[in-house]
This record gives C-alpha cells, structure tokens and sequence, in this order.
C-alpha cells in the first residue's frame, strides 16, 4: 500500500508587497494552523518515509513544523525546485520517480497545482484550503502506478475542520 499525502502549506503573509513571491513566510493564522495540523498526523502515528517540499518559504517553513511534529528529521525534508508552480502533469511525474521502497511520502506545496492533482486522483476532494491534507491510499506496488490504478482509501483534513 503506497500512501500520499498532499499538503498545502499553511495561510501565508502578504503584508510586505516587496517581496518575492517565493519568500513570503507564514501568517500568524499559519504559523497556528500548521502545528495544529501535524499535531493531528502525530497523534494518527504517520511516519513519513519522506517530505518533499517546494523552497517556497511557507511551504518549507509548513514542512519542518510537521515534521517536528512527527518526528521526522528537518534535514532530510526534500526540497524540490518542481514543486514551485508546477502543474498538476508534472506533480504526477514526481510522483511517478519515486523509489518504490518509500510506502509514505508527503509532498507540501501549493494551489491551483495539489488541488487539481487530489481532484485527478479522486473526484471527491475539489479544493485544498490554506493547510489542508489530502491523504490517499493505493494498492500499488509502485509510484508509477498512481493516478492509473484507483484509489483505496482517501481523507482530507485541514485547520479549521472540526
């Protein structure tokens, strides 16, 4: 069983309009949602076998708060420049070269892109709020087979979800 969890990174900054939009960090709403967040993955026992994050400030400022939160160690979050407006096409295609010995993975990233890749993946899920995860289950012995083979399980949560 291969497990994917799609994050969006937690509410992000707009206050100082003279910065890059790569380096915008967190909100205090964010910097909030986001432990809050990985405290629900914590207390489910998720042990990612790896994170991939776009270098995006606040999607990789997102991706160490969880992982603290789940004991996964920071310097071994991936970061990938493809995850930085990427489309949906090439999510999959990262998705796909994945080593087929990970069986969790949990790429953190940003919107339009991870809400058309969970819509591709199952109809169920239309948006990812600020924070939110989509978690899916396949029946797959290989990342290459995602999107292909049908979903097995699916969950979707996110900060202001009760």
């Amino acid at each position: 069983m291969k497990r994917l969890f799609l994050i969006r990174h937690a509410k992000s900054s707009w206050a100082d309009a003279a910065l890059a939009d790569r380096d915008r960090p967190l909100n205090e709403r964010g910097k909030r949602d986001a432990p809050k967040i990985g405290d629900r993955l914590a207390r489910r026992e998720i042990k990612p076998d790896l994170i991939l994050s776009s270098p995006a400030v606040r999607a990789l400022t997102t991706a160490k708060i969880i992982a603290g939160k789940l004991a996964y160690m920071r310097k071994h979050i991936g970061v990938d420049e493809r995850l930085y407006a990427a489309e949906a096409d090439e999510l999959l295609e990262i998705i796909h070269a994945l080593d087929d010995h990970l069986q969790c993975v949990m790429i953190v990233g940003h919107n339009p892109e991870l809400s058309e890749l969970a819509q591709r993946l199952c109809g169920e899920i239309e948006h990812l709020p600020s924070g939110a995860v989509a978690e899916f289950g396949f029946a797959a012995k290989s990342w290459a087979e995602i999107g292909a083979c049908p979903v097995a399980t699916v969950a979707l949560d996110y900060p202001k979800k009760s």
